[in-house]
């Protein structure tokens, strides 16, 4: 899922807990040990949920005071870094070791913490068709993961030392770069303590500046995406895509923006599928001369972070000649501007929660 989505939110958060040339700096280190299930969210992977998963969840994170505009308008959260360990306890599952970058954002008058966490992790025992073909959940040593925490959390209660407790949910995958990739998500409970550097020392949360409204006519983009990715059928083979992009968005504030657009995919990975089909199922009536090309039409919205922001899109195939996971999709990812126009994308495309590719994309906003 999105290997190098994960290694840029890891840099993000890496270069806004290692900067040196702005103060504050408060750091809070935590440990947090949790306890749950492997959700069944596929039937193919009923017979890999066998036991409760357990394991231990370590994070250092950075208090934001507002220093930059952005950090007030997200109610002054936290950067840092997770590093997590899971025991599947399950032979064929293996184990995971996963480093993370982390925003923690705060509610509730900062007594509730929301931890979201990318990166990437390593399992233990992934598939190999002759020591351990069970396993359908991981193709690969190197996974993508998601790790979200919502913890009742209370920091310095004595000395420094705070406790914090809620629920966790973790999500491994590859996004198909290489199969199987049915993926796993744990649901857990956790329970953990926090401990506050410089516990005695306190700052002032600044307050935003007050800006004028942002007002932008309708923009237009053109975005080229490509990638490599691979079908479900083992040892099939990895195959080079490429999508067109064309979409205009309207500001509708400082911090957001609502998008429609079309996009054009040429999934050479269809191609072969097509081809196989064909010849290996012919009751599914697919022939070989099948168009792999779709066209979707899509719907989106565009968050503004800095010189980030974060996107959302769902799209439907008006041009759809081979069935593969319906029409319906979806897309999630970054993207960095590099001055006023020209921004790099790095997005997930979905078919609800199944993963079809990482699309590593360049585009312009004119």
């Amino acid at each position: 899922m999105r290997y190098l989505l994960s290694l840029l939110l890891f840099s993000i958060s890496f270069f806004g807990i290692s900067q040196t040339n702005e103060v504050p700096k408060k750091y809070v280190l935590d440990v947090t040990q949790f306890y749950g299930s492997i959700l069944l969210h596929n039937p193919d992977i009923s017979h890999l949920i066998t036991n409760h998963p357990g394991g231990i969840i370590l994070g250092v994170s950075r208090k934001t005071y507002g220093h930059k505009e952005w950090e007030a308008d997200f109610g002054y959260p936290d950067t840092g870094f997770t590093f997590a360990y899971q025991n599947t306890n399950n032979t064929t599952l293996g184990e995971h070791f996963g480093l993370y970058g982390h925003y923690n954002f705060y509610l509730l008058k900062r007594n509730v913490q929301l931890r979201v966490a990318q990166g990437l992790a390593y399992n233990t025992n992934p598939y190999d068709k002759e020591e351990n073909f069970r396993n359908n959940a991981y193709g690969s040593h190197i996974l993508s993961s998601t790790l979200l925490m919502l913890n009742y959390h209370k920091e310095n209660i004595v000395a420094g030392l705070g406790m914090h407790a809620g629920l966790s949910f973790i999500h491994y995958s590859n996004a198909n770069f290489k199969a199987p990739n049915t993926s796993t998500n744990t649901f857990a409970f956790n329970l953990g303590l926090n401990y506050t550097l410089d516990s005695d020392t306190s700052y002032e949360y600044l307050k935003p500046k007050l800006t004028g409204e942002i007002r932008e006519p309708i923009r237009y983009n053109l975005v080229l995406r490509g990638g490599a990715n691979e079908s479900d059928v083992i040892n099939m083979g990895r195959y080079g895509f490429a999508i067109v992009s064309a979409y205009a968005d309207k500001r509708l504030g400082k911090r957001s923006a609502i998008q429609l657009g079309t996009d054009v995919f040429f999934s050479n990975f269809l191609k072969e599928l097509i081809r196989y089909q064909s010849i290996a199922f012919p009751e599914l009536d697919v022939a070989s001369d099948t168009d792999y090309k779709r066209v979707g039409v899509f719907l989106g919205h565009e968050l503004f972070v800095n010189k980030m922001s974060v996107v959302a899109q769902l799209g439907y195939y008006v041009y759809y000649p081979f069935d593969f996971e319906g029409r319906m999709y979806n897309r999630i990812g970054m993207k960095r501007y590099f001055g006023d126009k020209v921004f790099g994308a790095l997005t997930l495309k979905s078919h609800g929660a199944k993963a079809e590719a990482v699309e590593f994309g360049i585009g312009v906003r004119l």
